[in-house]
C-alpha cells in the first residue's frame, strides 16, 4: 500500500489531532509515534534508520495510507520523492509554544532512558533519542533559541521543496475547512479533534510508563 498523505510537521505540532481527523476522512489507518510505542513490530525498521543501515518503506509503512508525527516526519523529504502521488501535509505551531509543549512532554519522555520497565518502550525511547534529540537537535533539544531555529528552518525547507500545489501548511487550530479542500473531501458535520495537550500527554498516553510524573 503507498502512501497518499505525508505528513512533514515535527511532533507537537498537533500531530496527534491530525491523525485522527485524516483517519475520520477515510484516510486512515495513520502511522504515528504511537502506532509505534502499540505495535512492537514497526520499531526494527526504525531502529535500523537511525544505526545508518537503511529502511524498506513497505516493512515500515505496511498497511498505512499515511503518515505523520516522527519518526515519518524525519525522512520527509525521502518520502516525498518515493512517494510522488502522496500529497504533503506540514503541521505547524507556534514556535514558542511548540518549544514549551516538548519540554513539558518529549523531553521528559527521553529523560527515562535505560529506566522503563518495559524493554519495547526502553527501545523506543533509544530511538527517539537518537533520531529526534541527537539526529535532529544536535543535542540540544532544550536549548529554546538553537531548537526554534531548527523547526523554522525545517517549515521553510519544506515550503522551499514541495510544490505549492501539493502541500498544505496547516495549523490543526484552522479547523475542517483548509484540510478538507486539500483533500478534496466534504467538511464533516464534528467538531475538529483536539487531542495529546501537554497534560493528556503526561497523564494518559504514556501512563502505563512510569516515565514523567
Amino acid at each position: 500500500m503507498a502512501l497518499e498523505i505525508i505528513g512533514a510537521g515535527f511532533g507537537r505540532t498537533g500531530t496527534s489531532s491530525l491523525k485522527v481527523a485524516l483517519e475520520h476522512l477515510g484516510f486512515g489507518p495513520v502511522h504515528h509515534m504511537f502506532e509505534v510505542r502499540d505495535n512492537p513490530h514497526l520499531l526494527p525498521p526504525w531502529q535500523a534508520f537511525v544505526e545508518g543501515r537503511g529502511i524498506d518503506w513497505e516493512t515500515a509503512f505496511r498497511g498505512y495510507r499515511a503518515q505523520v508525527d516522527w519518526p515519518g516526519a524525519a525522512c520527509w523529504r525521502e518520502l516525498a520523492r518515493d512517494f510522488p502521488d502522496a500529497r504533503v501535509i506540514l503541521s505547524v505551531r507556534d514556535p514558542d509554544d511548540w518549544f514549551d509543549s516538548v519540554q513539558a512532554t518529549i523531553v521528559k519522555l527521553l529523560g527515562t532512558r535505560g529506566q522503563q520497565p518495559d524493554k519495547h518502550i526502553n527501545a523506543l525511547v533509544e530511538m527517539g533519542h537518537k533520531l529526534i534529540e541527537q539526529g535532529i537537535f544536535g543535542g540540544r533539544l532544550s536549548e529554546r533559541a538553537h531548537a526554534i531555529g531548527i523547526l523554522n528552518a525545517h517549515i521553510e525547507e519544506v515550503k522551499a521543496t514541495i510544490a505549492p500545489a501539493r502541500l498544505l501548511v496547516f495549523d490543526v487550530r484552522e479547523g475542517w475547512e483548509p484540510l478538507c479542500a486539500f483533500l478534496g473531501c466534504p467538511v464533516p458535520a464534528i467538531t475538529f479533534p483536539k487531542l495529546n495537550s501537554s497534560r493528556q500527554f503526561v497523564d494518559e498516553e504514556w501512563a502505563a510508563e512510569e516515565a514523567i510524573t
